[in-house]
């Protein structure tokens, strides 16, 4: 009998995770339930949009304060930034207020399709590098632009399985298995996740963890959804590990008549 392979351990730049899905901090209807869905879904990492940090805010007022900053790692983006020279300099203003060396950074290309700006990407990596920033780019599920980030220094590459907030779950998933086959840096797939079995797809192709904002944050029950999310990664990444059978166009009886012994 063969035994399935033991996982291996989910780590980043170094730092290692027990959860393998990380979510956002918007959209929520209010701090309570962002901090309910952050408890359901069990993540250790959530991504902060760093021009949504009030630094003058205190208590309850702030964003920050119903984050539990021992348990749950920050990530900042630059969400917003249509520009190389704008998401680098977003970028530094989360490290110098203390947000974090990390960085998930993004360059939007297009305000309607809100798809990654591949060329300006590159370019921001590259600096942000070579400034000390772990960075994890999101990307679009392009195989040639995940390689040539993770050859810019990137400490993972992060794309897209559908449009940001369009819930349509992945789209293009040999795309995402070349990616995975390439890689020598985590894959996180970001974006496009609608349900939970959107979540589990993406592991089953063999991603190393799922980022998603809207598809929880946007339920009718979130920490529900939250909670969904958790179980469909978990459940992905161990069929992944198991194997899964072949697909074929005909039947295969699963009680097999070879070898029984012909009735007298």
């Amino acid at each position: 009998m063969t035994t399935a392979p033991d996982d291996l351990p989910f780590v980043i730049a170094g730092r290692r995770f027990s959860s393998r899905l990380v979510v956002g901090t918007g959209k929520y209807p209010s701090h309570e339930v962002m901090q309910a869905a952050h408890r359901a879904a069990g993540v250790e990492m959530v991504t902060v949009a760093v021009r949504r940090v009030d630094l003058a805010a205190r208590g309850e007022e702030s964003l920050l304060h119903w984050i539990d900053r021992a348990t749950i790692f920050l990530l900042p983006n630059t969400a917003g930034c249509y520009t190389a020279d704008d998401a680098i300099r977003t970028a530094r203003l989360g490290r110098e207020a203390g947000l974090s060396e990390w960085v998930k950074l993004e360059v939007i290309g297009d305000e309607r399709t809100l798809f990654p700006d591949n060329e300006a990407l590159l370019e921001a990596t590259r600096v942000l590098v070579k400034e000390g920033f772990v960075v994890l780019p999101y990307t679009n599920d392009d195989p040639i632009a995940c390689r040539k980030l993770e050859e810019a220094g990137a400490a993972a590459v992060m794309p897209l399985g559908a449009p940001i907030g369009s819930g349509l779950g992945i789209q293009n998933p040999n795309n995402l298995r070349i990616i995975k086959e390439q890689s020598r840096v985590p894959v996180i797939v970001d974006a496009g996740v609608g349900t939970a079995s959107d979540a589990a797809f993406a592991m089953e192709l063999g991603a190393d963890g799922v980022l998603m904002n809207t598809a929880i944050a946007g339920a009718t029950h979130p920490a529900r959804m939250a909670d969904a999310m958790k179980h469909a990664v978990i459940a992905g990444r161990q069929a992944y590990l198991s194997g899964r059978i072949p697909k074929k166009m005909y039947a295969s009886a699963s009680s097999p008549l070879d070898g029984l012994i012909a009735p007298r």
